[in-house]
């Protein structure tokens, strides 16, 4: 018997995953959460075979609570609508198992739990083409530039901590904006974000 923790703030949705799996003759989800933490909880109480895991939720979200799974014995599989590359990333780096989008026909999700149970790892396809296809196109000193306007620096604190001239830091910005093709600091501080290319 595969035994389940589902996570997932929205209530109805949380209800309706629980009675779908608990159809299936060789699954038995054994706990139910709202948020991140109480689904940690719930899977060092019941110790599941897999816990399967919305990312935006309150207190703690799913990839946090996936990192401090990590090495539980417990599999984590993501199930949500944000098919981002940065999100993607992170639940690689979280140790997560499989990554399924909530818009998947049902029957997928429990052909889904038992592949990962037999060892696999199962990914939305749409993620892996996008996440490999493209690359970050900065320079590491391009990503420092960033890295700083994204801390709320200026172009005159650049300057100085980068020990180069002000002039030299709007080239870098301005050279930035073109290649993540934004139109300014903000959208590419957004842009690089949603990549997941921040370390």
């Amino acid at each position: 018997m595969i035994r389940i923790v589902i996570a997932e703030d929205q209530l109805m949705l949380l209800g309706a995953l629980a009675s779908l799996l608990d159809l299936e003759e060789d699954m038995k989800v054994v706990g139910r959460a709202s948020n991140g933490e109480d689904a940690v909880k719930l899977v060092h109480l019941h110790k599941p075979d897999i816990c399967i895991m919305d990312i935006e939720m309150p207190v703690k979200s799913g990839l946090d609570a996936a990192e401090e799974l990590k090495g539980s014995g417990c599999k984590v599989m993501i199930l949500t609508t944000f098919a981002r590359p940065g999100y993607f990333a992170r639940a690689l780096k979280a140790g997560a198992n499989g990554y399924l989008l909530k818009d998947s026909p049902s029957e997928e999700l429990a052909d889904s739990i038992r592949s990962i149970m037999a060892g696999r790892r199962m990914y939305a396809p749409e993620l892996i083409d996008e996440a490999y296809g493209q690359e970050n196109p900065l320079t590491e000193r391009e990503k420092e530039v960033l890295g700083l306007i994204a801390d709320g620096k200026n172009t005159k604190e650049i300057a100085s901590q980068l020990f180069i001239t002000t002039g030299t830091v709007r080239n870098y910005i301005s050279v930035i904006l073109d290649k993540l093709n934004v139109s300014n600091r903000i959208e590419a501080i957004m842009h690089f974000k949603e990549k997941g290319w921040f370390k």
